[in-house]
């Protein structure tokens, strides 16, 4: 990996600016090495992958990136599948569109592709950036569907596994934009030893080595601690039956602030 690639796992709330400023998009690429990026694109979310792989490859390659290829992987274990795994060292970057998540795992997890891809972003030997669907996918128990607007109920969210990338966590993309706050914190209810994060519209939460999760973008992300919960009736209600939930504690971070994820504290931005 070039020395100038800064390894983490960039997970992007959707809707980022890709006609501006492209703040996150390029954030990306310099993440990756600049102009010494080897960057592949991911477009397997979309049932649109060509249209939706052409517009990353015109954006990255207009931010300079050295390289950048779409990786259009279609069927489980196709050669497409087989040639990425193969030549997945030669990428210091690999960027998961938006679409569906289920359409995601359902075609890449738990491929030898998926599993590598899965070990160097662990080690920090690549940036592994995802957006909606490609976020919603980090975790290994992921949101695939739910309802809003609701107080959490269990009915209000639907689970399925996801890629595995960041296993302590369940990401929820689009998060205010969409009013899912309350699907959320269903998810965390069934789920009390992970960390819920969500992720607005335009706003990425960085998670470096050291543990941290850094925030970049116009909206905030809601880190979502089940760890000191005193009481949950989850266990027993049924349908949408509304939860009670004693001592959540919940977060809401806007740009330069971050979050210890081994701590489980907040860290203020310095003024």
């Amino acid at each position: 990996m070039s020395p100038l690639v800064k390894a983490g796992v960039m997970v992007i709330g959707g809707g980022e600016d890709k006609v501006q400023d492209r703040k996150i998009l390029k954030a990306f690429v310099e993440q990756s090495g600049g102009s010494s990026a080897r960057i592949a694109i991911i477009p397997s979310a979309s049932r649109e992958p060509e249209i939706i792989g052409a517009i990353y490859q015109q954006i990255f390659t207009e931010l300079r990136a050295g390289m950048v290829e779409i990786i259009d992987i279609r069927e489980r274990d196709s050669p497409t599948s087989v040639l990425a795994h193969e030549q997945i060292d030669k990428f210091t970057g690999i960027f998961m569109t938006g679409g569906d998540q289920l359409r995601l795992c359902g075609l890449i997890g738990e491929t030898p592709f998926a599993i590598t891809m899965r070990e160097l972003a662990q080690r920090g030997r690549i940036v592994l950036a995802g957006t909606s669907a490609g976020a919603a996918a980090m975790g290994h128990h992921m949101i695939s569907g739910g309802g809003s607007g609701d107080p959490p109920h269990r009915e209000i969210v639907q689970m399925n596994i996801g890629l595995g990338i960041l296993p302590e966590i369940i990401v929820d993309q689009h998060f205010h934009n969409r009013n899912r706050m309350a699907r959320l914190m269903t998810a965390i209810a069934a789920y009390p030893e992970k960390i819920g994060v969500g992720i607005d519209e335009d706003t990425v939460a960085i998670f470096e080595g050291d543990r941290t999760i850094k925030v970049l973008g116009r909206g905030t992300v809601t880190v979502i601690d089940p760890g000191e919960i005193s009481y949950s009736n989850q266990a027993w209600v049924t349908g949408a039956t509304p939860l009670d939930l004693h001592n959540l504690r919940v977060h809401i971070l806007s740009e330069g602030s971050c979050y210890h994820l081994i701590k489980r504290i907040p860290i203020s931005p310095v003024l």
